[in-house]
């Protein structure tokens, strides 16, 4: 199973919500972490630790991209010169690979200087991806995982401005090469879309969008609970949320 984590801002996290993920992660056979993005709510030293710090003591390998939070905001010459100094110090490259038993994964960095939310992938990266995704085996699932979403809902419309203005782009090329899904957060809110469908890719497979909520976040939107996505080696996406009463992520 591929446990999907999105938004944990830690700076403001919920040690309820931290002990619950080492729970599940105790009790179930997990076998791969995927966060995608917004790590830390200010891109500080102490909360890039903290995150390293929980994520290493889960003892499960993971593969995680920045977020828009993940830079600084106010500290403008670093936001400009060095942007993505101390998420590397701590989690090295922004763009990795991570191959599992069941599972391929590859982390894109959509986060620009200039652009407080909008996410960003230029030609190159499309390139990079999909030469990466040309790479992995036949018999794996084969998954993007990228902060900001590639697509919204017509209800969510004020999150379109957001989106990746190639992101269709980057379909039509990846798609070719078999991919499943890719995983995004920013928004706090699930989701799932078959961006086959909606983008008319005319593929054979379906491409699936899933969005994640905050994890472990103070930050929820619209009500919704902290959780996570579960996806099962053959392809079953399960969402999980925390029980304030039973202090436990319980499926939903």
């Amino acid at each position: 199973m591929l446990l999907h984590l999105s938004d944990l801002h830690f700076g403001t996290e919920k040690p309820e919500c931290l002990l619950a993920i080492q729970q599940f992660c105790r009790e179930h056979s997990i076998e791969v972490i995927a966060v995608s993005g917004d790590l830390t709510q200010r891109a500080r030293f102490f909360q890039f630790l903290g995150c390293k710090y929980f994520l290493e003591h889960l003892n499960l390998p993971y593969l995680v991209v920045p977020g828009n939070h993940d830079i600084p905001l106010y500290h403008v010459f670093n936001r400009l010169f060095s942007p993505f100094t101390r998420y590397q110090a701590f989690f090295g490259s922004l763009e990795s690979v991570l191959e599992t038993e069941h599972f391929y994964l590859v982390g894109v960095n959509s986060i620009r200087r200039r652009y407080h939310t909008k996410g960003h992938i230029s030609l190159a990266q499309i390139q990079e991806i999909d030469a990466k995704l040309q790479a992995a085996p036949a018999n794996k699932l084969k998954i993007v995982v990228v902060h900001q979403p590639f697509y919204t809902s017509p209800e969510d419309g004020h999150a379109v401005k957001d989106c990746p203005v190639l992101g269709r782009m980057a379909l039509e090329i990846w798609g070719k090469r078999g991919i499943f899904a890719l995983l995004h957060g920013h928004l706090h809110q699930t989701a799932q879309y078959d961006l086959n469908q909606i983008y008319d890719l005319k593929l054979e497979h379906p491409v699936f969008e899933i969005h994640a909520g905050t994890a472990t976040s103070h930050r929820l939107r619209k009500g919704e609970p902290n959780s996570f996505n579960v996806l099962t080696s053959q392809g079953e996406l399960q969402r999980y949320c925390f029980d304030v009463v039973k202090r436990q992520f319980v499926l939903k």
